[in-house]
């Protein structure tokens, strides 16, 4: 019987991204990344004149929701605090990238946290 992949996983932010009034929005869902996720931002002039750009347009492509925010922005995750930026730079480095091979999970509705093994490309 094979397994059905997660696609999403959610997070809560150490801070959480502070808007225009004042609201503070922590949890958040994070999906996989896609070919053309990693591939678009590259064509965005804005990447083109600072690479480090790069993961702030990768990151808006990739979540989906934060709080009760109805879209994902560049500019949010711009205006993101440091260590939140870097949390989601980490959790997008663990979801996507094969070699980790395992994922540390906090259950969205216990709090419950877990690592939870993630096959490798070949492994059975």
């Amino acid at each position: 019987m094979q397994v059905p992949v997660q696609i999403e996983f959610p997070f809560v932010l150490p801070r959480g991204y502070v808007d225009a009034y004042g609201a503070v929005h922590r949890e958040g869902v994070m999906r996989l990344a896609t070919a053309r996720d990693d591939i678009a931002p590259l064509r965005d002039p804005r990447v083109r004149a600072n690479e480090a750009y790069l993961v702030v347009i990768l990151l808006s492509q990739v979540i989906p929701r934060l709080g009760s925010l109805p879209r994902i922005t560049p500019e949010i995750i711009e205006n993101l605090f440091a260590s939140d930026l870097a949390y989601l730079q980490e959790l997008y480095s663990q979801i996507n990238d094969p070699q980790m091979g395992f994922l540390h999970i906090t259950c969205p509705n216990c709090g419950h946290e877990f690592d939870e093994e993630i096959p490798l490309p070949g492994g059975s």
